[in-house]
């Protein structure tokens, strides 16, 4: 019995020596005295004992890595949050802890929070694999006197998260100057920068687009200016001639839609195919004229088979069955332009409950009629929209 207690207490000195914890004060002498007399040295040996423990437990968690997972729930990140970011960006399972830790005292800094940055990796994946850190401080400093308050700014990462990446000197300052030069203030710019996302990595204003912005009639005094410059300017020279050239099949000269865009700026944000069926739809079905689009140009927003068509059929089966209000005419394009709800209320409701009750059922009707082949129509992306 002796014999085995004695190889017990010298492995365990051998394993302390593997694990440099200094026990040298356990010498021969005293393992025999402790093998010899164990209850006499009992209370002697257990505080060396849990002091042996709580090292060998302190050099485990010394030794356990952290994963860029804990860091991110260190941060505030729920798991939801967690596998929401590690979805969307898998390489970040591999990223350096201390490179992420410093990237989000960054984010941290400028008040991103962890709901935030959910959002900020959904929109730019890449971001946390990004160098951040490179002129970070002369970049924020410009960009904050630029917005003119820490929250504007914040509101500017948080729709462009790039913005902490693009070059200050090679890409930021430039497009703003070309803004400047065109006739846009500090305080006009900063809203279009706002809305406009992807306004600094696509400006692109040459010549051609600088004569359709002039041929568009808008002067640099009238509200419209700001939308007129930014648009012609995030939009591909190609795809604004694909968009004049579609227009023009319906009768309108290429000044009528410059002018067009002018008052209307957002047709430019348009798909050549939406244009062409509320196109062929208003002109074709509804009899309306060219010149009537073009004072109104809200029929082209409108969507054909949620709106435009449903109510067009509405209209015109009230006009059949001789019920009042009717819809035609300057009424009818009213309608059009109503909220759903006002509008079930003026043409639907206004009705006997059996007439109501059958209007109702024909205009949901209109509306869940589709596009022929709409299921097996395939997207065809050709990257961004305009």
């Amino acid at each position: 019995m002796k014999s085995k207690l004695k190889a017990l207490v010298q492995s365990r000195l051998l394993f302390a020596a593997t694990q440099t914890i200094n026990l040298s004060f356990f010498n021969a002498s005293l393992i025999d005295a402790v093998i010899s007399h164990p209850r006499s040295y009992a209370t002697a040996v257990l505080p060396v004992v849990e002091s042996y423990g709580e090292t060998i437990k302190s050099i485990g968690n010394r030794d356990k890595r952290l994963e860029p997972a804990d860091v991110l729930r260190r941060w505030g990140c729920s798991e939801n949050d967690v596998s929401v970011i590690f979805l969307r960006q898998p390489s970040l399972h591999k990223i350096d802890v201390n490179n992420l830790q410093s990237k989000l005292q960054i984010l941290s800094d400028l008040g991103v929070s962890s709901s935030d940055l959910v959002k900020i990796i959904h929109c730019r994946p890449r971001l946390l694999n990004c160098r951040l850190n490179k002129d970070l401080d002369q970049r924020i400093e410009y960009l904050e006197r630029f917005f003119g308050s820490r929250e504007v700014l914040l509101k500017a990462i948080l729709r462009n998260p790039s913005l902490l990446t693009y070059d200050l000197h090679h890409r930021i300052k430039p497009v703003i100057a070309i803004f400047v030069n065109v006739g846009l203030s500090r305080k006009e710019l900063i809203p279009m920068l706002l809305s406009r996302p992807t306004l600094i990595p696509r400006c692109n204003l040459n010549d051609e687009k600088m004569d359709y912005i002039r041929r568009t009639g808008v002067s640099k005094d009238s509200r419209m200016y700001k939308y007129v410059v930014t648009l012609f300017s995030i939009s591909r020279i190609e795809t604004i001639h694909e968009k004049i050239a579609n227009l023009e099949k319906f009768g309108f000269s290429e000044d009528e839609i410059l002018s067009l865009f002018g008052r209307s700026p957002l047709l430019l944000t348009l798909s050549v195919d939406k244009v062409q069926r509320n196109m062929t739809f208003a002109l074709g079905t509804m009899k309306l004229s060219a010149s009537t689009i073009a004072c109104y140009p809200c029929l082209l927003y409108l969507n054909l088979e949620t709106s435009l068509k449903p109510r067009y059929l509405l209209a015109e089966k009230i006009d059949d069955r001789g019920l009042v209000p009717r819809a035609k005419g300057p009424s009818m394009i009213r309608a059009l332009r109503m909220t759903e709800k006002r509008f079930i209320k003026a043409f639907i409701s206004c009705h006997p409950e059996a007439v109501a009750k059958e209007l109702m059922i024909f205009y949901r009707s209109a509306k869940g009629i589709k596009r022929l082949a709409e299921s097996s129509k395939r997207n065809m992306r050709k990257g961004f929209p305009f």
